[in-house]
């Protein structure tokens, strides 16, 4: 196990559960943290047991945005190799050839909506509160706006980020952040029951498709369809692919090899 000092990361079978582990800061976002999530991300893609990640904070608030006071102050010193900063962190994420799901259990804000963003899943309790306050202190959600324009449309964007206007978890699900909004007390068994579903699919088909999709997303058409139909004969060329469609004949359950 990694020395991790604001983050914890524990496994669950097919389940790596990552949580951001800085409940006095309200879990908020500084560069030790960002070097240790792209530490147990890396991890995670390198153990073939793990299929799903779940990303959380830990007390009453999922990431409360940048800690300014580790970056205008210094403070704590990483005790693992640099491995990148934030924006390789939102780039590791987009990437990501395992479903990330945020379990978002309150407050994502700035840095912490990012990383909401550039998740594959998220799942808000109806309490959460979701925004980009950093215009309220002088700055601009420079960085997350490369992730938040691929979910938001446009015009809603603009007004996140120029007003700094917060968010009601129901106002983020109409504007595209988050897939579902459930009660607090039910925030567990949605992300449990998304979890299951994604873990009983192929692994290999999962990564397939996660990685067609990050490389289709800033083409054009043109260009796009092509590298799809290459795509989806490296797909159909799967053990997991032949599994598929022979269980499907034969009705029953596949078993995945992840092959």
């Amino acid at each position: 196990m990694r020395a991790y000092s604001k983050i914890a990361v524990s496994h669950d079978g097919p389940v790596c559960r990552i949580t951001l582990n800085a409940p006095e800061r309200r879990n908020a976002i500084g560069p030790v943290m960002v070097n240790e999530l792209l530490h147990a991300l890396s991890d995670a893609r390198d153990e073939a047991a793990v299929r799903v990640v779940v990303l959380t904070g830990s007390g009453k608030a999922f990431c409360a945005g940048g800690d300014f006071q580790q970056m205008t102050a210094g403070g704590d010193v990483a005790e693992l190799p640099f491995k990148g900063d934030y924006a390789d962190l939102l780039l590791a994420m987009t990437q990501f050839d395992k479903p990330v799901v945020a379990r978002v259990n309150g407050a994502a804000m700035g840095g912490g909506l990012g990383l909401v963003a550039a998740s594959a899943f998220a799942i808000a309790q109806s309490d959460a509160a979701l925004g980009t306050p950093e215009i309220n202190v002088g700055l601009f959600p420079m960085m997350i706006m490369a992730v938040l324009v691929r979910v938001v449309p446009r015009r809603k964007l603009l007004e996140m980020m120029l007003t700094g206007d917060r968010l009601t978890a129901d106002e983020a699900l109409a504007a595209g952040l988050v897939n579902r909004v459930v009660a607090p007390d039910a925030l567990d068994a949605a992300v449990d029951s998304l979890v299951a579903k994604l873990a009983s699919k192929s692994p290999k088909t999962l990564a397939l498709g996660l990685n067609a999709f990050a490389a289709q997303d800033d083409l054009d058409l043109a260009a796009a369809l092509p590298m799809l139909r290459a795509r989806l004969a490296e797909c159909l060329a799967t053990d997991d692919a032949r599994e598929g469609l022979m269980a499907f004949v034969e009705k029953r359950t596949p078993v995945w090899t992840g092959k």
